[in-house]
């Protein structure tokens, strides 16, 4: 059994009110689009992704419906950039999503006020919430000009701030290659229609101005965490200090599927988004012909090369930046097996705001739907269910004592190419991508031991109940029409819980026959087995 390493963590903790990587390690995260989750006034008006204008979301809006994110088990909320970005409108759209900035110490103020961006933070402490706001800290936009080959040289930088000269930025250069490091940390990102102007990060007053910056920010709002955006465009060294002086938790965007690449970022930050492991995801559940050997060789080697394993890592299927996965296929239960992973992962699950509803937007903007088109509805959403089901054993197994969140996830190999079988503690995930018109079969042999002989289990998703062979130890698993299971021990369930009541009494109303019908001194073996088992 293999451990996630935590020497690359709780650098960043400034105080002991502040929550600490290893905090935020055992909460669920629910990504939101600030202008697209919800309305201060509750209005449900027509919201066109490929217009790219704004909808009308805020902070106001998004603590009216606190409940519905609660309610499906989540425990900490990503919102989107809040700082002031360009108001006019740009050859790609306005700037509703909050990625381009032209006044760092200024609100958005189309999210709403100061005071509705401390309510939030309030408001979710109140519910032992965790808030997660999105930085930009690698550009500026620049309002819009003429298109050209460079910023006109009558550019007012005046109208930004508080990098208000030309001075503070690096030359103009667009990126044109990516495996140019060089090149990545110094050019900018966006063209001529909106380019994005790259912030001399090397300045030692501008890194002073950014440190402060990002310190009053998480001290004024009670931010618990950040996502960095374009972390991979500033220089490594730069993370460390920057992260240190806010505080808090910090995972880094870093947009690359080679592995070794984003394990020299886990070096300074506390957690990066599981990229690598993502593309070869979307991939593994596509379709029959996904190829779960990748997916696994990638995990692999990213318990191996990151500073904590996959254990300090945002785990994810959909997210603001890429086509959501419903977009690649309309089988539900190749969805249903996709979004299990997060949850079974090493890491920390991230469910982007729409993926419960079913949303099936492409790449962006197609993928930045208004959550008020669905009414909120949460009764008949299967997908709401399974992932209000999925935090709900995630939470189960954190509570189990097994060290769940420490424990490297492991696989059982399987004969059938298109199962996968993930170990756990005290979870045994079996995934398919077989699709729904398909059975799949998973084998767990004896010598896996990962359950007592004759152990009854119970599949969380379907609760459906299985017994381990009591001689071999070994136990088949099939699912009718491709459906993920997740699988525990009957006797971690609680008849009082929201997680399969019926097993939990079943499995109580067995315990008590075996009582009844083996000797004193069997009962007593059995009892101190099932205590000190390895699960």
């Amino acid at each position: 059994m293999l451990f996630c390493s935590m020497a690359a963590t709780l650098f960043f903790v400034a105080s002991a009110a502040a929550a600490s990587a290893a905090d935020w390690r055992s909460r669920s995260i629910y990504q939101v689009v600030t202008d697209r989750f919800a309305t201060t006034n509750g209005l449900t008006g027509p919201c066109d992704p490929s217009a790219r204008k704004y909808c009308g979301g805020t902070w106001q809006g998004l603590i009216n419906r606190l409940d519905y994110i609660q309610n499906m088990g989540f425990d900490a909320v990503w919102i989107s950039p809040v700082s002031a970005n360009v108001e006019e409108e740009t050859a790609y759209g306005d700037a509703y999503h909050g990625y381009w900035t032209r006044d760092l110490n200024t609100l958005n103020p189309k999210f709403g006020t100061p005071g509705d961006l401390k309510a939030l933070g309030s408001a979710l402490r109140d519910r032992n919430m965790y808030l997660m706001v999105d930085v930009v800290v690698n550009h500026y936009a620049a309002p819009p000009t003429n298109i050209s080959e460079k910023i006109p040289q009558s550019f007012d930088f005046t109208s930004l701030a508080p990098f208000t000269s030309a001075n503070d930025f690096h030359p103009q250069c667009f990126i044109t290659d990516a495996s140019n490091q060089t090149e990545v940390e110094q050019c900018w990102l966006g063209d001529a229609s909106l380019p994005l102007l790259d912030i001399d990060t090397e300045n030692p007053t501008n890194f002073e101005m950014l440190r402060s910056w990002i310190a009053n920010l998480v001290l004024e709002y009670n931010i618990d965490g950040l996502r960095i955006s374009d972390a991979r465009y500033i220089r490594q060294s730069f993370w460390r200090d920057f992260a240190g002086a806010s505080g808090v938790f910090a995972m880094g965007e870093i947009l690359s599927d080679n592995v070794s690449y984003t394990s020299d970022y886990t070096q300074v930050l506390d957690a990066v988004l599981d990229y690598p492991t993502w593309f070869t995801l979307v991939e593994a559940f596509s379709g029959a012909k996904g190829d779960f050997d990748s997916l696994m060789r990638t995990v692999l080697e990213s318990q191996e090369k990151y500073a904590s394993g996959l254990c300090m890592t945002g785990s994810f299927v959909e997210n603001y930046d890429q086509p959501r996965f419903p977009s690649f296929t309309k089988d539900e239960s190749l969805i249903k097996n996709a979004i299990t992973w997060p949850f079974i992962h090493d890491g920390i699950p991230i469910v982007y705001y729409g993926q419960e509803q079913g949303f099936q937007g492409g790449a962006v903007p197609s993928n930045h739907e208004s959550l008020w088109s669905s009414d909120y509805h949460v009764y008949q959403k299967p997908l709401v269910q399974h992932i209000t089901d999925l935090n709900a054993v995630r939470k189960l197994a954190i509570n189990s004592k097994q060290n769940f969140l420490t424990t490297q996830m492991t696989f059982v190999p399987q004969l059938n190419d298109n199962a996968i079988a993930v170990s756990k503690p005290p979870l045994l995930a079996l995934l398919t991508n077989a699709g729904n018109s398909s059975t799949a079969t998973w084998t767990i042999p004896g010598n896996a031991g990962l359950f007592l002989k004759g152990q009854t289990l119970v599949d969380v998703l379907t609760c459906q109940s299985y017994n381990v062979d009591p001689v071999t130890g070994s136990l088949t698993v099939e699912s009718r029409y491709g459906l993920p299971q997740v699988i525990l021990p009957a006797r971690y369930l609680d008849s009082k819980g929201s997680l399969c009541t019926g097993a939990a009494q079943n499995s109580a109303r067995r315990i008590m026959r075996n009582h009844l019908s083996v000797s004193g001194v069997a009962m007593l073996i059995g009892l101190i087995a099932t205590i000190h088992s390895f699960i």
